[in-house]
């Protein structure tokens, strides 16, 4: 018997626009939020249904990122429902307060429009900004396509509600090249998007004056210690939350979701494993080899914090050679954030996996299909070899 599932529209929206259409149909009590490319169109374009009366939000226009933040720490504190958008050096300028609204519980969500830090000065695509944040006590999500972002918005409020949970919830998309282009997906009727976000039911408000309730007190140490070690389980249960979520999304809609998703895997002897927009060129990059004979897949991490370590290894099991692709500026290492992890995982499970690193795409730089293939053929080296020297490298990078 076949599923059925909700009826959606399909509309032709910019990724920036995209993430204001969800926030409209969540409805959020409270958006606080400054400006910044290539992030600003999401919250402008939300000020106008806020305007024209579409949302019931209070909408504040701050001074600042930290203030946004700030503001969205209150409100959440206070029993509501917040969210806000940035991106890049905005992100940046959050980092204090980021720690605040994971420490206090508070289950804030957030999209960032993935941009590059300066100097030089630039605002195009990469990761270097949520990666910098990787260890600030935020779920983190990260989208492919607009219709991911549409997707990730919806469920991000989910998780972050959850009471097994109640942590802050980062969604990414890439700037410009999802952020401020066109792009296919389907959008739940009003209602539908409605019930499956649910009604937010805060557990503990600063505003209810019979329960009373210490946000932010400071914290000697005691206790400094055991409260981490509360957050620390939060986050591990995400890991649960977010797969059973992802699979009541995909009842409702067809789209199911988990922490990773495999392409041309099940009999690839060589691998890219890789986060964000960039995906779909590396999946025409393996249907190239594959053409060629040569057995070749994708793994796409959707979910980096937290870190889905046994998904990710049970993807890459049997592979001989990975090429783990970060798009992020990642100075003094002797490998990157995303391809730590990967190693971690693969040597905690005993998997004797060749892995090297890619650098690619900084600063919105395009990546194209060849070049993946070269990362191909640089892994079928590998396995002919048993080489993997160098372990960290630049695709694509000019001579200079």
């Amino acid at each position: 018997m076949s599923e059925t599932y909700a009826k959606s529209a399909v509309r032709a929206l910019e990724g920036d626009m995209v993430v204001a259409e969800a926030m409209r149909q969540i409805n959020p009590d409270v958006v606080a939020a400054y400006p910044i490319t290539p992030q600003t169109e999401i919250v402008q374009t939300f000020s106008e249904f806020v305007a024209d009366g579409r949302v019931d939000t209070e909408f504040i226009a701050v001074e600042s990122e930290h203030a946004a933040m700030s503001a969205c720490i209150g409100a959440s504190a206070a029993g509501a429902r917040a969210m806000t958008a940035t991106c890049g050096a905005g992100l940046a300028l959050m980092w204090e307060v980021l720690w605040c609204a994971s420490g206090m519980r508070c289950p804030i969500t957030m999209a960032v429009v993935n941009r590059s830090l300066s100097a030089p000065l630039n605002i195009l695509t990469d990761q270097t900004d949520m990666m910098g944040a990787r260890d600030a006590g935020w779920v983190q999500l990260f989208a492919e396509n607009h219709q991911e972002v549409y997707d990730n918005a919806l469920q991000a409020v989910r998780i972050a509600e959850h009471p097994d949970v109640l942590l802050p919830v980062m969604h990414g998309l890439a700037g410009f090249v999802l952020g401020h282009t066109l792009g296919r997906l389907e959008i739940l009727p009003d209602d539908v998007a409605k019930q499956f976000v649910g009604q937010y039911k805060p557990s503990h408000s600063l505003l209810d004056i019979n329960h009373p309730t210490t946000f932010g007190a400071y914290d000697h140490w005691d206790y400094f210690f055991e409260h981490k070690r509360q957050q620390w389980e939060g986050m591990n249960n995400a890991l649960k939350v977010i797969s059973e979520i992802g699979q009541e999304f995909g009842r409702l809609t067809g789209r199911y979701y988990g922490f990773v998703e495999p392409y041309m895997l099940d009999d690839a002897d060589v691998a890219i494993v890789i986060i964000g927009s960039a995906t779909g060129t590396a999946k025409v990059a393996a249907d190239r080899m594959r053409a060629n004979g040569i057995k070749a897949g994708v793994l796409k991490i959707r979910c980096f914090r937290p870190f889905p370590p046994q998904a990710l290894a049970d993807a890459l099991k049997g592979r001989k050679a990975v090429a783990v692709m970060e798009r992020s500026s990642c100075f003094g290492g002797e490998t990157s954030p995303v391809s730590a992890e990967v190693c971690s995982a693969l040597y905690q499970r005993s998997l004797p996996i060749k892995v090297v690193t890619y650098i690619y795409g900084l600063g919105g730089r395009d990546t194209v299909p060849d070049e993946f293939c070269q990362v191909y053929r640089d892994l079928l080296k590998i396995v002919d070899t048993g080489v993997a020297e160098p372990i960290f490298r630049y695709l694509a990078l000019r001579d200079y």
